[in-house]
C-alpha cells in the first residue's frame, strides 16, 4: 500500500508538470494558466451544485426512513471529486469532473461498491451454529 502511494503522489505530480508544460508551449504561458484557474473555479462550482443536491437527496431518504447508502456514496464521490480538483493539473480536472458529473460518476459507483463487497467478504467473520 505504501509504495502504490508513493508512485501516486510522486509519479501523478511529474506527469501533471509535464502536461502543463506541454500545454504551455502549445498555446502559451496566459492560456496555460487561465485553462488552470478557469477548470479550478469550474470545478468548484459544479462540486458545490452537486454537493448541494447530495445533502437534499441524503434528508430525503433519512425523512422517508430509507437508509441514504446510495446518496452517501454519491457524496463521497462529489467530495473526492471536489478535492481533486482543488490540484493544479489536467489529469487531476479530468477524474475531478469525472467524479461530478452524474453520468460518469455512477461508472466510479460501480467500482466502488464493487471493491466494498469485495473488502467486506473478505474481513467478514462467518459462524456456524449447530444446535443438538
Amino acid at each position: 500500500m505504501f509504495a502504490r502511494l508513493l508512485i501516486l503522489f510522486t509519479m501523478v505530480p511529474l506527469i501533471e508538470l509535464a502536461l502543463l508544460i506541454k500545454l504551455g508551449n502549445i498555446i502559451g504561458l496566459w492560456p496555460t494558466i487561465f485553462t488552470v484557474i478557469a477548470t479550478g473555479v469550474l470545478g468548484a462550482a459544479l462540486a458545490r451544485s452537486q454537493g448541494t443536491q447530495v445533502i437534499s437527496a441524503i434528508r430525503a431518504e433519512v425523512t422517508e426512513g430509507r437508509p441514504p447508502t446510495e446518496s452517501l456514496i454519491n457524496g463521497l464521490l462529489v467530495l473526492v471529486g471536489g478535492v481533486v480538483l482543488l490540484t493544479p493539473g489536467l489529469l487531476t480536472d479530468l477524474l475531478g469532473f469525472s467524479l461530478l458529473i452524474p453520468f460518469t460518476r455512477d461508472w466510479f459507483k460501480k467500482k466502488l461498491r464493487s471493491r466494498l463487497k469485495k473488502y467486506a467478504d473478505r474481513n467478514s467473520a462467518s459462524a456456524t451454529i449447530i444446535i443438538r
